[in-house]
């Protein structure tokens, strides 16, 4: 009989990126939820790799962190340095780091046969680095590891 691999307890971790139109490079933040506090995260990241900007254009979809009473705050204390622009309703195909998370999913994330979810981060920001050929994407692994006795 075939033995298969399954994961145990399903744990999540996750990212919230930018891509940049221009020069294509991915910016990213992890963190154990989903939630505005993640998005805000990466909007001070884009403040950090752009200083000289003046304003930033985000363009996104209307997912429920992007527009939340943290989110607004975090802009105001930006002094309006990001503007944020949705895109319409159900509109996968013209988000282009949508792609980018396809690609990712197919090559790292489905089907993958890591013992650990600490494993799995690596193999994405392994994955994501060789993707930028430069070294934006820093891991922050912000997850809680077991620590051995």
């Amino acid at each position: 009989q075939r033995e298969l691999l399954t994961p145990g307890k399903n744990q999540k971790h996750y990212l919230a990126g930018a891509l940049d139109s221009r020069t294509r490079q991915l910016f990213l933040v992890d963190g154990p939820h989903k939630n505005s506090q993640l998005f805000c995260e990466l909007l001070d990241v884009l403040c950090e790799a752009y200083p000289d900007a003046k304003t930033i254009h985000v363009i996104l979809d209307n997912y429920g962190i992007h527009t939340s009473r943290l989110v607004d705050k975090k802009l105001s204390a930006l002094g309006g340095r990001i503007q944020l622009h949705f895109l319409p309703p159900y509109c996968p195909d013209h988000n282009r780091i949508e792609r980018e998370w396809q690609e990712l999913h197919a090559n790292v994330t489905r089907n993958h046969r890591c013992k650990s979810l600490l494993t799995l981060l690596v193999s994405v920001y392994l994955y994501l680095g060789h993707r930028n050929q430069v070294p934006t994407v820093k891991p922050s692994l912000r997850m809680r590891v077991p620590v051995a006795a």
